[in-house]
């Protein structure tokens, strides 16, 4: 699946500042980036690191004057998800899991999957297949959590969206990650640029590592689950902001795009015999 994405960021800088940014499509050995650039207006000194743990690289740029600053990322991207049978995703037992896997079955700051235990167990825990458990979570949150924009902010958890059942794709993705984690199922958060979102922005949903691959998960069934572009991997929306300020920037506008060039999609979740994973 080929696609060309696209972001613009623009900012009023009202005092010296640093910023580090998200908003690169990740490269690893399944998603290719063929193209891309990154440019800022004014110019400014730019670093890259990539992150120590999880699946991102940061742009750090320091504002030294004020004014306005236009950020602006394009890159062409194959993102390399493929379909794997529903067979082929039994558990892996902890004792076998890659330490790089462990984490993921914590609690993090937004995905309090302690607190959900009793909840998880009581719904999903007689389910005795692992994606079995994963589809039904996807769909209870789906089919239970309205999504609306403005209810929540960036303070919001799991544990908020359980009781207040309203959010957006960052809550759909939290609430589905502790429930995983409470089912000692690694689940690790999800940022992208997505393909048929409306209106176009980032996009947030989550991974779970069964069959020893980590598998795609959108509860909120907004856009094909083969039409994603990774941006990001980490244990919830804390580690994976797309954009972090260090000073006194205030935010003016920002333009996404996802423009499909090549392949074949599937439906939101509709098809629950398959899934696809980005690794």
């Amino acid at each position: 699946m080929r696609f060309e994405v696209s972001a613009k960021l623009k900012y009023e800088v009202l005092a010296p500042s640093t910023i580090i940014l998200s908003v690169q499509a990740y490269k690893y050995g399944g998603q290719v980036v063929t193209e891309e650039s990154f440019s800022s207006d004014p110019e400014l000194k730019t670093l890259e690191w990539v992150a120590d743990r999880g699946e991102k690289v940061f742009k750090v740029l320091d504002i030294p004057d004020k004014g306005m600053v236009t950020l602006e990322y394009k890159a062409m991207v194959e993102n390399g998800c493929k379909r794997v049978t529903a067979k082929e995703l039994d558990e892996v037992p902890v004792s076998v899991m890659p330490a790089n896997v462990l984490p993921y079955l914590n609690p993090s700051r937004y995905c309090q999957s302690d607190k959900l235990y009793k909840f998880a167990s009581t719904n999903f825990g007689k389910i005795n297949n692992p994606y079995r458990q994963v589809i039904a979570i996807r769909d209870w949150v789906y089919n239970n959590v309205e999504y609306k924009k403005g209810y929540t902010n960036s303070n919001t958890s799991a544990h908020d969206t359980l009781t207040e059942h309203v959010g957006v794709c960052r809550d759909f993705a939290h609430l589905g990650i502790a429930l995983c984690r409470a089912l000692t199922i690694p689940a690790r958060y999800f940022t992208a640029y997505a393909y048929q979102l409306k209106p176009q922005d980032f996009h947030a949903c989550f991974e779970v590592y069964l069959g020893g691959m980590w598998v795609i998960v959108d509860a909120t069934k907004l856009v094909p689950v083969n039409g994603l572009v990774k941006i990001a991997t980490a244990m919830d929306a804390a580690d994976a902001a797309l954009a972090s300020i260090f000073g006194n920037l205030k935010y003016l506008q920002m333009e996404v795009q996802t423009n499909f060039q090549d392949g074949e999609f599937v439906a939101a979740g509709t098809d629950d015999q398959f899934a696809y994973s980005y690794q």
